[in-house]
């Protein structure tokens, strides 16, 4: 697996070849600094700690400051564990940059969705809002949801009003289409979750990709392939 940490910028979009528009996000990825190597004898699994972001000794804690000193790193604001495929080969401090992505991998990134605090059912669940031919400040509540006698309540998983966001959520399937390793820079196509400058791990994706066939997706019936219907078109032709 490769991974590596990083922060939301922001989205833009730019164009390919043809002249189409790719939205995209900007992640800013890296640099990472190996902070601690978990082993099988010690620990029980391979694993490879990652430390991201500097930050001011002060803000951290004493056991803190002192697992970032045996590792010789500075002080640093996040830590993730990753199951990396090279992480046997890792030392203690070592950097890794954006570049371990190329051009063209899939990746899924992981996010803090935006919080929108106590929201309502149409808002938050789709729900359509009431009739307003009878007047009343009840036009986006969320009405009646449960049978009367049987079963006499409301099923479980029904949607309703409560806090909104503030999950984490994964975007998987994403294609990198520019790396910068120069500015720690990862643009990947599409959206991923979060505001911007939020905390958001990298990582290859974990779906299979499947290359279509020169004939995939060209329909065998004519009708189909012609754009019309021949029978149509002798009628209009007599």
């Amino acid at each position: 697996m490769k991974a590596i940490i990083g922060k939301k910028v922001g989205m833009s979009q730019i164009f390919d070849e043809n002249g189409h528009v790719i939205p995209v996000t900007v992640i800013e990825a890296g640099p990472c600094v190996v902070t601690q190597k978990k082993t099988t004898e010690k620990d029980g699994y391979e694993a490879v700690q990652l430390g991201y972001e500097d930050v001011a000794e002060k803000k951290l804690s004493k056991p803190e400051v002192g697992h970032l000193n045996k590792a010789g790193v500075s002080p640093k604001k996040y830590l993730r564990e990753f199951a990396l495929d090279n992480g046997s080969e890792l030392e203690l401090g070592a950097v890794i940059k954006a570049d371990m992505f190329q051009v063209g991998d899939f990746v899924d990134v992981t996010g803090t969705s935006k919080g929108h605090g106590y929201e309502g059912v149409v808002k938050r669940c789709g729900y359509a809002i009431q009739r307003k031919s009878h007047g009343g400040p009840v036009h986006r509540h969320v009405g009646s949801r449960g049978s009367g006698t049987d079963p006499s309540r409301i099923f479980k998983g029904t949607g309703g009003p409560g806090q909104m966001g503030g999950e984490t959520v994964t975007i998987q399937n994403l294609e990198v289409v520019k790396v910068d390793p120069e500015l720690n820079m990862l643009v990947v196509r599409g959206a991923i979750p979060g505001p911007k400058f939020s905390l958001v791990t990298v990582k290859n994706t974990v779906k299979t990709h499947k290359v279509k066939q020169a004939g995939a997706g060209i329909s065998s019936n004519p009708q189909k392939a012609s754009g019309r219907n021949p029978q149509k078109a002798s009628a209009r032709t007599k």
